[in-house]
């Protein structure tokens, strides 16, 4: 599998690397496209003053390609570059915008109108509270139009403990979008419920 990956400037730097590990992890090939505020969200969440690729697959042995963000003549951005979906998480209310106006002056947003256009799917991970009435109608553009919207909220069912387990309900829930198989511990079972977190 090819899949697309763009990393914007909102919050939630913990889940575009849990999602990419989760990829990696499956064997799938990584198209990365960072944009110069995810650039931001990288070094102020995760502590890495340039995009760190080996990071954030979590080996060096990975299989992530990084794309120019300003390249808007990367193969990425032609209809003829075949890929099996692409995911934009975090996203900005700013990238958000841009996808749902179809502007592409930059590579996540020309590769988003691409896989529109394609009609493949394209998550996005929106990651803004609340939620500006443009914010709204842009969802309200893009869901017409195909896109999946999966803004970064977790579920507390499973009880979880720590800030990992939250991470890796999201990027889970991202992986079971796109068809990835993985390990990761986000499915419901009544029969194996674990006690509540003591949160005093």
């Amino acid at each position: 599998m090819d899949i697309v990956t763009a990393i914007s400037g909102a919050s939630g730097a913990l889940y575009a690397q849990r999602f990419i590990q989760g990829l990696v992890a499956a064997g799938v090939n990584v198209h990365l496209v960072v944009s110069p505020w995810g650039r931001r969200l990288l070094r102020d969440e995760l502590g890495m003053e340039t995009v760190d690729v080996e990071a954030l697959a979590g080996t060096k042995e990975h299989t992530v390609t990084l794309h120019n963000y300003n390249d808007v003549g990367s193969t990425l951005a032609s209809g003829s570059f075949l890929h099996d979906g692409m995911v934009i998480v975090p996203c900005s209310s700013n990238t958000l915008a841009e996808v749902a106006h179809g502007l592409g002056d930059n590579l996540i947003s020309r590769a988003a109108a691409v896989t529109l256009k394609e009609r493949r799917k394209l998550v996005i991970v929106h990651r803004e509270m609340p939620l500006s009435s443009i914010d709204v109608n842009n969802y309200k553009t893009l869901s017409d139009a195909g896109v999946i919207l999966c803004p970064a909220n977790p579920g507390f069912y499973l009880n979880p403990t720590t800030v990992g387990e939250v991470v890796d309900f999201v990027a889970g829930k991202l992986l079971d979008l796109i068809g990835v198989r993985h390990a990761l511990d986000t499915r419901w079972d009544p029969n194996h419920i674990r006690p509540p977190a003591d949160l005093a």
